[in-house]
This record gives C-alpha cells, sequence and structure tokens, in this order.
C-alpha cells in the first residue's frame, strides 16, 4: 500500500529517512516495522516563527518497496538524416529546444560561439587573475550560457508556459540530484552544472545531431523574408530553420539584427548591484537566533521587494553560502553576478539589488545624458539621422528629450547597459576589481574608507557609488535598503558591501514574434527564444520555452 501525507516537523526529525519513518509512524498510528520506505515528494522551510520547522511531502511505502525511478525519463530517438533545424545558442533555451526536436524527430544542429563548459573555465578564470576577458568565451558566452557557471538555481513562476516537472526530470536524467524535485527552491549548484551539461550535448550526439564550438553566428541567411540558415566565423553555412536562443549579452546580434530590418523592441530591465553580507549574519536575521542556521539547516536565503517612487526595488538571485563573481562579456566592461556551490556552503551570501528601469525613463535627462557619454554609443549615433553630437548637446540615439516613447530606439536599454558597465569600469580602475562601498555608508552618502572581506576574488576598490550613479538609480536603492532594514532588523548594516554594477538581469530587448506560431512577426522560419528573445527569465523558464520552440518549428515544418 502506498500513502501520501503532508507532515510538519524539526529539522532535526527532517535530517534523514530514519527520524521521518519514527514521525510518521507515531503520528500517523502506522506499524514503523511495516514502512519499508519513504520518499519525499516536496520540502520546504517555514522560518516565519522562531520555531524553525521543516513542511514535507512524503509518498510512505508500506509492505513494498518503490518500482519506479525518483525521475520521469524522456525517450530520445535516433535522428541521424532526418530535417534538420539550426539551434543558435547551447544555453538551457538552446539546449531544450535540441533535446525536443530529438524528441519529435527532427535534427538538431546547435552552434555555441563559446567553448565546450569544461574549457570555457580555463577562459573564466583567467578574469580574475590575469583581468582579461575573451569575448567569446566568459560568464555568458559558452557551452550552458549564462547559468553555468552563475548558479544554476531552478526556482521559476512560468508554470503557465509549459511543463516545469519535465525540464527538471530531464536535468535529473542527465545526472542532476533529485533533490531539485523536491526543494521548494531547486539548485544544481554550480560545481555539478557543467557535468549535467555535458550530458546533455552527449544526447544530442548520440541521437544524430551536431554541435558546434567556437561557431559564431554572424548572419542570418534571408530569402524572400524567409530565414533559411546562417553564416558563421567559420566560413560555414548551416541550412534550415533557425531557432535564435542566444542568451541575454548577444550584443552583437541584437545589432546586426536592427541593421538588416529584423522587428526589434526595447524593453525593460533591472539594475543595481551584488549587495554581499557574510553568510552567519543573514543565518541569525532569517532564523532569528543568534547561533545563526545550526546543524540541520541550510544557509539561509532572503526575498525582499518594495516600490519607490514609482518603481519596484527588489532582490534578485539571491546566492546563500555563495560569491560574487565578474560576469563581463567584453573588454571596458564591469559586471558582476552570483553563484553558489551545490552546499551553498561559503562565507558569504549574496544577492543582486536591483531598481525597475521601463524604456520610458529613458527620456529621463539624467539617464538620456548618461547614455550619450559613453564612446561605445557616441560612435553609433553619428550614423544616425537627426542626431546632433558636439560639445554642449548630444541628443539620445532613441529620440529626443521629453519626447514620446514611441521614439524610443529598440536598442536603447542595451544601450543604457553599456553606459553603466563602462562608468563602472573606469569607477575599478580599468580593470576586473569592481568599485564598492559599504551598505550603511551608501545610504549616508558616505565615501567608505575601507571594505569587509569579500568573496570577489579581482578585488574591491572603495568608490562612492551613491555619487556616480544616476540618481534614478541610486536614490531608490537607498529608500529601498533603509526600508528592508526597517523590516528586518540587522540587514542595513556595514558589514555589508555593495559591488558594482548589476546589469544583466534580463535581456534589454525583445525580438518580436508571433504569441501563436513563436515565428517573428514579419520573417518566417524565424523563432526567437528564450530568455535573450525576451521571452524568460532564467534557466527553467528557458527551457520551457526551447521546448515551445521547438514544438513551433515542428509545426512550421508539418512534422
Amino acid at each position: 500500500m502506498i500513502q501520501e501525507y503532508q507532515i510538519r516537523i524539526l529539522p532535526e526529525q527532517a535530517a534523514n529517512e530514519q527520524n521521518i519513518k519514527l514521525f510518521i509512524s507515531k503520528d500517523k498510528g502506522l506499524d514503523a516495522r511495516t514502512i519499508q520506505a519513504i520518499r519525499v515528494l516536496k520540502r520546504s522551510i517555514d522560518a516565519r516563527q522562531r520555531t524553525i520547522f521543516v513542511n514535507l511531502k512524503v509518498r510512505v511505502y508500506i509492505n513494498e518497496l518503490p518500482q519506479d525511478e525518483e525521475f520521469v525519463r524522456t525517450e530520445y530517438q535516433n535522428v541521424e538524416g532526418k530535417p534538420q533545424v539550426i539551434v543558435v545558442g547551447a544555453g538551457p533555451g538552446g539546449l531544450f529546444a535540441a533535446l525536443r526536436l530529438i524528441e519529435l524527430g527532427l535534427r538538431p544542429i546547435v552552434v555555441e560561439r563559446g567553448k565546450n563548459v569544461r574549457d570555457r573555465k580555463v577562459d573564466i578564470a583567467k578574469i580574475s587573475r590575469e583581468h582579461k576577458v575573451d569575448p567569446e568565451s566568459n560568464y555568458s558566452f559558452g557551452e550552458g550560457g549564462a547559468g553555468a557557471y552563475s548558479d544554476g538555481k531552478l526556482y521559476t513562476r512560468s508554470k503557465k508556459r509549459g511543463n516545469v516537472d519535465k525540464i527538471l526530470n530531464v536535468f535529473c536524467q542527465h545526472g542532476a540530484s533529485t533533490s531539485i524535485l523536491v526543494d521548494a527552491h531547486p539548485h544544481i549548484g554550480t560545481d555539478k552544472l557543467p557535468r549535467v551539461i555535458e550530458n546533455m550535448r552527449n544526447t544530442i550526439i548520440e541521437c544524430g545531431g551536431e554541435v558546434h564550438f567556437e561557431t559564431r553566428m554572424d548572419a542570418l541567411i534571408i530569402e524572400k523574408e524567409k530565414v533559411v540558415g546562417i553564416e558563421t566565423n567559420t566560413g560555414k553555412t548551416f541550412r534550415g530553420p533557425v531557432i535564435l536562443a542566444t542568451g541575454h549579452s548577444a550584443r552583437d546580434v541584437y545589432r546586426w539584427l536592427h541593421e538588416n530590418g529584423v522587428q526589434l523592441e526595447a524593453k525593460g530591465i533591472a539594475v543595481g548591484v551584488r549587495l554581499e553580507h557574510p553568510s552567519h549574519l543573514i543565518d541569525q536575521i532569517q532564523y532569528h537566533n543568534k547561533n545563526g542556521r545550526g546543524k540541520y539547516l541550510p544557509a539561509a536565503e532572503y526575498s525582499f521587494v518594495t516600490q519607490v517612487d514609482g518603481r519596484g526595488v527588489y532582490s534578485f538571485c539571491m546566492c546563500p553560502g555563495g560569491f560574487v563573481v565578474p560576469a563581463a562579456s567584453g573588454p571596458h566592461q564591469i559586471v558582476v553576478n552570483g553563484m553558489s556551490p551545490s552546499n551553498r556552503g561559503g562565507k558569504w551570501s549574496n544577492s543582486g539589488m536591483v531598481v525597475e528601469l521601463r524604456p520610458e525613463d529613458l527620456l529621463n535627462e539624467e539617464l538620456s545624458k548618461l547614455i550619450c557619454q559613453s564612446s561605445v554609443i557616441q560612435s553609433e549615433a553619428k550614423n544616425l539621422e537627426n542626431i546632433k553630437v558636439d560639445d554642449t548637446e548630444i541628443l539620445p540615439p532613441f529620440g529626443r528629450l521629453n519626447d514620446t516613447t514611441d521614439s524610443i530606439h529598440p536598442l536603447a536599454m542595451m544601450h543604457l547597459q553599456e553606459a553603466l558597465e563602462a562608468a563602472c569600469w573606469q569607477q575599478g580602475n580599468m580593470r576586473q576589481t569592481a568599485p564598492s562601498q559599504r551598505m550603511v555608508d551608501f545610504t549616508r552618502k558616505k565615501l567608505s574608507y575601507d571594505l569587509p572581506p569579500t568573496s570577489y576574488s579581482p578585488g574591491l576598490v572603495s568608490s562612492p557609488l551613491h555619487f556616480w550613479m544616476p540618481n534614478f538609480i541610486s536614490d531608490r536603492l537607498s529608500k529601498g535598503f533603509q526600508q528592508f532594514g526597517r523590516s528586518s532588523h540587522g540587514f542595513l548594516t556595514n558589514e555589508a558591501c555593495m559591488i558594482g554594477m548589476e546589469t544583466r538581469t534580463s535581456a534589454p530587448v525583445r525580438i518580436v514574434r508571433d504569441n501563436e506560431t513563436l515565428q517573428h512577426v514579419t520573417i518566417s522560419g524565424l523563432f526567437p527564444c528564450g530568455e535573450g528573445a525576451g521571452y524568460a527569465g532564467g534557466i527553467v523558464s528557458a527551457g520551457v520555452d526551447g521546448e515551445r520552440c521547438a514544438e513551433a518549428v515542428a509545426q512550421y515544418l508539418g512534422i
């Protein structure tokens, strides 16, 4: 007999199966000797009160043993000789699109501008050691995409978009711990995710697909308003309909699309900083205990959100027991992100602390001038009609000040990202040393004369973030921090430091597609996909969108 129960127990009781078994036998009046196995289906921690509880949904096997695996396997067929589909990008959107194409009897040809997940690790290490960023192999570009070496969190709210459970089960099939099927906020860990990604790639190849690394798409092949393939930097062309899953940092792709008449639109983003606390302090605050998390609880998480002057201010991608990492994808940029190993055992905890920005906010004079002061943007602006660039007046490349939102350039939000990252680079002494400021000092508009220890390996330099960041962002962050400090005593502290800047929370552009066919609105055979196209916000939602795009391609081909 199999029974399922919802139980609420103490952390030490939830620590192992034997303790859970003893609790259930007593609570449910069962003979412990008849319980042959227990499988935890869902797990979450309730830390709202001083006494911490663990909520579990368990499946109890009475007088019988489990006969099935803990995850559901997907069957993949051999697709050699089948119609081919080009998948641009080997992040979660591209990988799940390729696997779903194989299920549907289509042959994926995956092209990835970066290196495979193992070789890529060497280039990432150089960012910290030598302050050198390889523009084709970094935290954003390479097998696995931005998630492979930046965390591996699998929490999503996008359940209405597709089968989230399918995505998690495919990860398990390729080597992820089955705990991701159980935990309320599942997490693979940046130390384990590369192996899972390699296994997914091997499945694609074993089934007859192809994966080409260090192969950058330089152009779409468009014939009679129909995409029929791609051109690459290697000189090779690949023919077939295209799933475009390039990730949120492929700015050269956005520029090519815009220059060649592929319809884009500016999309809202959020920008701010990485906020780093000692992990024991976050444990003390969240678990209401001066001793921290103790033996049986994981590193504590937090989530903050508020409204300040009409815009959201919130924590993003919280990494308990993790590290702050340099995530630039090109020269003259500083971008920071967060990651956690699977055990979340580091000395520090961090999260993005960001301010919501909408396209219409770029009509703000302060933000528009910041954009135009960037040399990269000036060079582009000079080539645009009706733009004046001189010593006294620089009008933005997305429309004139006080203009309507209809005039906002499709790449305007990307231009803002570039300007902020360039400003951060200058403040960081033109290396990957990141500008930083203690949290309370920032709210008091005071320079920090020293900085706390940090997980950010390239190093920090004290900088008045309150002074050089746009007031539109810094004032809202400051007010948000003060609100969070009032609601969570001890959170607003000079033991925490802000590290600049977090700018890659999502794509700054949406590649416009039809809601039904998922093809571009004016060019058939092009399927914008995942986070880089503006239709996802993380690993799982990108995977879900990748599967949807694969299904749309099959329908397009009449399969």
